[in-house]
């Protein structure tokens, strides 16, 4: 007599099983919907923002300067207040948190991109290349991030452009020694020796082969480079070397109410370093939790 065997459960889904992982840690949880809610109002923002302010027919001078809750010329209520040229700060906070994440992503696509292909093919070129590679990834990772890229702004100028390459230049290091390091695990399995025993080719073996499972680190490096990247930016154009001061900017927004603080108005710096802080803390929980959902030793 033969028993028929009972169907295996259906395994969870790579998504699902992270969908879980969040939800098993509020602080974590909390942090991605506070992160998805910044994302959608910076996405939103025009529909969302009071007024443009960066259009400067909608500006008054006269409402300049003005405390949270007062009532401009224009009719607009000032939630947050307003800066010296009578922006309203919730709309300028909403268009500086739409620059600082635009910014960030592309700078740290550009940063993947670049340091995940070197770090690729430095993992399996020869040894004087791997050598020559691995080098100048560690010298520029023996300096300060902050520093180069304030080396590479004043060289590049202000602008945005300008400052999304600067950060991008000075971040590629760090994907470089993660996807070296795991490609060089990888290198040593089983299915990549097969695969190069049946003559494929080696780019094919990096990017079909290989790439997908080094994903799980350089996920995790790449957010807390999305975290340091819009640090850096809020950075520069607080030091007057990023974005110029036409363009919607957190940073610019802390200095141009800095020089006001003493004199009460508080709302001018605090309230855009309230959203600064709370973007980084958020990006840097999510990250947190992934490193530990994508890392089985650490599962």
């Amino acid at each position: 007599m033969t028993v028929a065997a009972s169907p295996a459960a259906p395994q969870p889904s790579p998504a699902a099983e992270l969908v879980r992982g969040f939800a098993a840690s509020p602080v974590a949880l909390a942090s991605l919907i506070v992160l998805l809610g910044i994302v959608a109002a910076a996405l939103f923002a025009p529909l969302l923002a009071p007024q443009d302010p960066y259009d400067l027919a909608a500006l008054d001078l006269m409402d300049g300067r003005l405390p949270p809750g007062s009532v401009g010329a224009s009719g607009i209520v000032f939630r947050l207040g307003s800066d010296s040229q009578g922006r309203d700060l919730l709309s300028a906070i909403l268009y500086g948190l739409r620059t600082s994440l635009g910014v960030a992503a592309v700078s740290g696509l550009l940063s993947f991109t670049v340091g995940t292909a070197v770090g690729l093919i430095a993992a399996f070129a020869g040894s004087r290349v791997e050598a020559s590679i691995m080098r100048l990834v560690d010298l520029q990772l023996s300096f300060p991030t902050i520093l180069l890229a304030l080396i590479l702004v004043a060289a590049l100028g202000p602008g945005l452009p300008q400052v999304v390459i600067a950060i991008a230049a000075a971040q590629w290091a760090y994907f470089a020694r993660t996807s070296f390091g795991a490609a060089l695990r990888e290198r040593r399995r089983d299915y990549v020796e097969a695969a190069l025993g049946l003559a494929l080719g080696r780019g094919r073996v990096l990017f079909r082969h290989i790439l997908p499972n080094c994903l799980p680190p350089l996920i995790v490096v790449a957010t807390v480079q999305i975290a340091n990247s819009i640090a850096l930016e809020a950075t520069l154009s607080f030091l007057g070397l990023g974005l110029r001061i036409t363009q919607p900017s957190l940073g610019l927004l802390i200095a141009n109410g800095f020089q006001y603080m003493l004199s009460g108005r508080y709302w001018m710096s605090v309230f855009p370093g309230i959203a600064l802080l709370i973007t980084i803390l958020t990006v840097n929980l999510v990250g947190d939790r992934l490193r530990d959902l994508l890392n089985p030793r650490l599962r």
